[in-house]
């Protein structure tokens, strides 16, 4: 009798572990199967809340609401805004900007990006989209002749800033392996 007690409590073992190891299967397919999106815009990184229907788009579609969360802009009948700067939409290619899907409506941001020949980048695995600065904000050095200020650390990690040197002369070395 206890040698039966003993085959039911190893089946009734077997059926948990198995019950359990497939219950996390189908957590971890779930899980994997919601991409996370986050975008950096600005200096600002933004997790985007809402899964995009255009799954099969290379490019990044963001609705209105997280349009402005992750970059301060705004659509509005003049174009997309933010304060007083303003980027109108090509009435011809409107359809490429924006998009309604059911109640919703979708933003192109990467095709925002192309108009304004605005640098970005996208890591497909991690669901990472990254805008570089506008060739406005680029440009904008050139025309002072200053380098943007930074921030490193020296060999004994005490980090120094290029604005504690300004006024100084100073030789900028820089080296990139591409």
């Amino acid at each position: 009798m206890e040698a039966l007690g003993k085959k039911r409590g190893n089946k009734m073992i077997k059926f948990l572990t198995s019950l359990g190891l497939i219950l996390l299967c189908s957590a971890a397919t779930e899980a994997a199967s919601q991409v996370r999106r986050v975008v950096v815009y600005d200096g600002k990184a933004t997790e985007l809340a809402t899964a995009s229907p255009f799954a099969e788009s290379k490019d990044l579609w963001v609705t209105l609401a997280e349009l402005t969360r992750a970059t301060g802009f705004a659509v509005k009948p003049q174009g997309v805004c933010r304060a007083e700067l303003c980027f109108p939409i090509p009435k011809h290619r409107k359809s490429d900007f924006l998009a309604q899907r059911g109640k919703v409506t979708w933003f192109n941001l990467s095709e925002f990006g192309r108009l304004l020949k605005q640098p970005m980048t996208h890591d497909g695995q991690l669901g990472a989209w990254y805008f570089g600065p506008r060739p406005d904000t680029q440009n904008a050095y050139l025309e002072s002749l200053q380098a943007p200020d930074f921030a490193l650390p020296d060999l004994q990690g005490k980090m120094h800033s290029l604005a504690d040197f300004r006024g100084k002369k100073v030789l900028l070395i820089t080296w990139a392996s591409w």
